[in-house]
This record gives structure tokens, sequence and C-alpha cells, in this order.
């Protein structure tokens, strides 16, 4: 039987991570994998009055596709839409900042990583 790591895994090592990161800049996290139907924010964090909602791509080094090609067009659009969701969900009345965070492990270990902090915004294409 193969010792292969499954996706959740891999997202957990960049996600564990990028939680890490933001909590040392002061960041509480509100959420992790908050779903939808069509759409997941995979952290939601806040400072003060800054909402984050943090779009984590966690690859194997030596991936074929980095992790920015996968921000595309319409998952920017699933973003959009499950943040709407997130903050009608709970009441929000916040500015929500669409980061994207970009994670390169070895055998689980981090080795690269990049953070686009408003990497794109609501009217992005």
């Amino acid at each position: 039987m193969k010792n292969e790591v499954s996706s959740r895994s891999i997202g957990d090592i960049g996600e564990d991570y990028v939680c890490e990161y933001l909590k040392d800049l002061g960041y509480d996290i509100l959420h992790r994998n908050f779903t939808i139907r069509g759409g997941e924010i995979d952290i939601v964090a806040i400072r003060g009055k800054e909402l984050a909602c943090v779009e984590v791509k966690t690859r194997k080094v030596g991936a074929k596709f980095d992790g920015e090609a996968a921000i595309t067009y319409t998952k920017k659009q699933r973003l959009i839409k499950t943040a709407r969701a997130y903050l009608h969900k709970y009441q929000l009345k916040a500015f929500c900042r669409f980061d994207v965070a970009v994670v390169h492990h070895d055998n689980g270990r981090v080795v690269y990583f990049k953070y686009y902090r408003s990497a794109f915004n609501a009217s992005s294409k």
C-alpha cells in the first residue's frame, strides 16, 4: 500500500503555516475552511477592522503548476461570493480584503512562502 499524502493533508500544511504567520502579525483566526455551496475560504482572519479572506495554495516542490496560476477569474468570483455569504451569516459590516498565500513544501517541511496582501478585490477580473 502506498504511503500517499491526501490533498487535505497537503492543504493543512500550508494553512497551518499561514495561520501562524498571521497570528505573528497580530491577526485572530476566525475560521478555517468556511464553506458554502460553490465556494470555500481557506482562512478568515481579523486584526482591528481588517478582515482578510485568505486563499492558500500549497504545492509540493517541483509541482507542474505554481499556486499563483491557480487563482483564476472563476476562483476569484467564488471567493468573492463566499466572502459575501460569510459577512451576511455573521452580520459583519467590514471591508473584506482578499489575500493569497503560496506555500511550497518538501515532505511536509515548508521551503517557500509568499504572501500577497490585497491580491485582488471584488471588482477583479
